[in-house]
């Protein structure tokens, strides 16, 4: 295979700038595509779950799980397909403590699959893992905190309504209307 573990984390972390990480960006997005879209199949296909035996593997599959297809699939339901099995391979990560052996910038990639479940134990959980480098990443904690407080209130997540096909209730019409709603 071409795309390699260490292929994902050169480009994700030396060749990518971090504003690039969020940003909407078309050329990033095509060149996550260019690059990444058979890695990503394969992934999706469970063909790399032997990635998950160690931390770098671990943080790479959390990479082309759960980030990239946001950016190989950007409106599309494809863009949250794999989002479970990159969960899994998350709670995997910290139950054999690959977390706890990665610098603050790596870790909030294995924390971030919590971060984008709709289920409100996860949303609890990323809170808590990212409180635990809330000093080391202010911002981060606040994004979770934020994530958090949209599915205490909504149960899911509607800026992704329309994408998914899932109709808007009235009041989460009304709350994405308002500036900077959604992620």
């Amino acid at each position: 295979m071409r795309d390699t573990k260490q292929e994902v984390l050169r480009f994700w972390f030396e060749e990518s700038q971090p504003q690039q990480w969020f940003q909407v960006n078309e050329s990033y997005d095509r060149e996550i595509r260019e690059r990444f879209l058979t890695t990503y199949e394969m992934a999706a296909d469970d063909l790399c779950r032997p990635w998950a035996k160690d931390a770098e593997g671990s943080l790479a599959l959390c990479l082309v799980l759960d980030q990239f297809p946001r950016n190989i699939f950007r409106d599309s339901p494809m863009a949250f397909a794999t989002d479970h099995k990159a969960l899994l391979v998350a709670k995997e990560a910290l139950h054999k403590g690959f977390d706890q052996i990665m610098p603050p910038v790596r870790r909030r990639f294995l924390y971030l699959p919590f971060e984008h479940s709709e289920d409100i134990q996860d949303q609890v959980r990323s809170v808590k893992l990212f409180g635990s480098m809330k000093k080391e990443d202010p911002v981060g904690y606040e994004y979770a905190v934020r994530h958090k407080e949209i599915i205490e209130r909504f149960g899911r997540f509607p800026h992704r309504n329309e994408v998914l096909g899932r109709t808007s209730t009235p009041e989460e019409l009304k709350y994405l209307e308002q500036p900077g709603a959604g992620f």
